[in-house]
């Protein structure tokens, strides 16, 4: 997939701009030309637009690689999430405990700036409480979970530590496993540069987005800005990084200077993987089994080729009939033919297809019951259920003498309008799920088309509710609430509102389970509030079976696919030591995120 939501970045082409390096223990970026293939590793997936800005107060979504999102590069947050292993990791900081009431963790005392200013609390609490100053701070939502941040000091081993307690926020969404995942989400930021921009413009933040921090960018992380153009970002290794001795026993990251080419399509990426110009990406590159024999490898060896971490789904616009009938819903999920989208769409790169929104196995297995499952979910891919369920609920199919459908009469007679599918034009994957969806809807009875458009449309059509179906992956990161968040995003009614009224839904967009309906299922909601709070594995379990069992028996979206976190497919030719499912030293993710980043430490060059 094409994930161009970048793309809609600033289009501002800038020249390419030599900029100066961190202080001591690096040198100054060489020329486009100059960085030595054994010493330059390069990652791509996550720029497509001309870089405009590396301001991280920015909207992640507007700036560039690696200052957005994730990413632990440059700024790095207090801890990363090991998606293999359950483990909360340390960063800049170490988690402590987390319990109904607060998430506690201590600053690492040797954690220092760019400029050799130590990281401190006072760098969390500026991030984490911005809002309090400009609620249109990037971090704003913070405030529904964290209700207070206090800091003691104490002596661990002699040295003084900060540790720094949040409190939930008992009257909000009283959450503190969304409390974990924020910790590894926000990244800190060092508060006496962005205090000292902000007295330099009047506290006017807005004109502090406006500041580029392009140059010598003040960065705790173990590496920092080198170059860029619109071609590509050059980071360069910062040898003094404090994190080298702390975390890793001294060692340095192997390569000096790490390049984000920038292309234009997912081609791209697969013809620069097998030429060994790429060393890893994480962009949905197909059939890639026909390019193992050109080097390019997977987690795995074999189909699925890469760990199942977030699930695709087709999301329905619930208060549209006919999609507000749960039965016509099922019928869905019962039509579609799941091993034909894993063969055609998706290079078989998902396991079976299983019902529900708890995955089967890895960390969620757990969670997992089959039995239950087996109870409440219609059986998939298979058509002749889903015409039964058709029309025993009402719904007739007129087909021509050739066997195409004409249309569908509804309950009352009536004919019925032809629903669309929105997806966004270019995701390749995407597009083949949409085709098979459309032809294996068709075939049962039930008259929908594809309907591609580009980035401008989709973007706003999901939290406004302007679709019928719409093609949907929530949320991108495997992170420790799962799948507790995978549920709060499908299902929560908490900031439900009608379609057209101007409010956005940033969660539940295909609007379920509305609070002012006559068949709202207010236990729905009273497990999402409940399962945070849980700490007694069995009864966290049972909670989760009986909100699994709702999903199963009310359909209100469709998952189509369970798919890696992000596509890990990597070369050797110039690298090797990448982790592996027989290596398994880090996550399968590029090292620039979570625990994945750990990778850096451990390649060594082919020479």
């Amino acid at each position: 997939m094409n994930f161009s939501k970048l793309a809609l970045c600033g289009a501002l082409a800038l020249s390419f701009t030599l900029i100066s390096c961190e202080k001591s223990g690096t040198e100054t970026a060489k020329t486009s030309s100059g960085y030595p293939r054994g010493e330059t590793l390069y990652l791509a997936g996550s720029q497509w637009g001309d870089p405009n800005t590396f301001n991280p107060l920015v909207e992640p979504w507007l700036v560039a690689w690696p200052a957005n999102d994730r990413f632990n590069l440059m700024y790095e947050p207090l801890t990363a999430y090991n998606s293999l292993t359950g483990a909360t990791e340390p960063i800049l900081a170490t988690l402590i405990s987390s319990d109904a009431e607060k998430v506690v963790v201590d600053i690492q005392p040797e954690a220092k700036w760019s400029d050799g200013t130590p990281v401190t609390s006072t760098d969390v609490k500026f991030i984490y409480e911005l809002w309090k100053r400009f609620p249109q701070a990037p971090t704003s939502y913070v405030s529904e979970f964290v209700s207070e941040i206090t800091v003691d000091t104490i002596s661990n081993n002699g040295v003084n530590t900060e540790r720094v307690s949040f409190f939930v926020n008992k009257k909000a969404r009283n959450n503190p496993l969304a409390i974990l995942d924020q910790l590894q989400a926000i990244r800190i930021v060092p508060s006496h540069i962005f205090e000292k921009y902000l007295a330099e413009n009047n506290n006017d933040f807005n004109a502090v987005k406006k500041i580029k921090c392009d140059s010598v960018p003040v960065v705790s992380g173990p590496y920092t800005l080198a170059q860029y153009n619109n071609e590509r970002i050059v980071l360069v290794r910062r040898d003094d990084y404090w994190g080298n001795k702390v975390l890793h026993d001294g060692a340095l990251p192997v390569p000096k200077y790490i390049i984000h080419p920038i292309y234009k399509n997912n081609d791209h990426f697969a013809i620069n993987l097998q030429k060994g110009a790429l060393d890893a990406s994480m962009n949905y590159i197909p059939r890639i089994s026909e390019k193992k024999k050109d080097g390019v490898n997977t987690w795995y060896d074999a189909p699925p080729y890469f760990v199942p971490g977030s699930m695709h789904f087709l999301y329905l616009n619930n208060t549209k009939a006919p999609l507000s009938d749960k039965n016509f819903r099922r019928a869905i999920a019962a039509a579609i033919d799941y091993q034909a989208i894993s063969r055609l769409a998706l290079s078989n790169y998902t396991p079976e297809q299983k019902p529900g929104l708890i995955m089967s196995d890895g960390l969620e297995k757990k969670f997992y019951n089959a039995d239950s499952v087996a109870a409440h979910s219609v059986p998939l891919g298979d058509k002749e259920y889903a015409k039964k369920l058709l029309e025993e609920s009402g719904y007739k199919a007129i087909f021509d003498e050739k066997g195409s459908l004409v249309k569908t009469l509804g309950p009352k007679g009536d004919t019925l309008p032809s629903l669309s599918i929105k997806s966004p034009a270019g995701w390749s994957d995407w597009e083949a799920i949409v085709n098979l969806v459309v032809r294996q809807l068709r075939s049962v009875g039930i008259d929908v088309r594809e309907g591609f458009v580009d980035g401008s449309q989709y973007w706003p059509a999901l939290p406004s509710g302007d679709f019928d179906l719409i093609m949907r992956k929530p949320p991108v990161a495997v992170t420790a609430s799962l799948p507790w968040n995978r549920f709060n995003a499908i299902m929560s009614s908490r900031n439900w509102s009608p379609v057209g009224d101007g409010n956005s839904m940033n969660e539940n967009e295909g609007r379920y389970n509305s609070p002012k309906a006559h068949n709202y299922n207010k236990r729905v909601d009273i497990l999402l509030d409940e399962i945070p709070l849980i700490t007694d594995e069995e009864k966290l379990k049972a909670a989760y079976t009986e909100l699994n069992n709702i999903f199963l028996d009310d359909q209100p979206v469709i998952p189509v696919a369970h798919l890696p976190e992000e596509y890990y497919q990597f070369s050797s030719k110039a690298w090797q030591g990448w982790p592996t499912e027989k290596n398994p030293f880090a996550p399968p993710q590029l090292p620039w995120v979570g625990s994945g980043i750990n990778t850096l430490w451990k390649l060594k060059p082919v020479k």
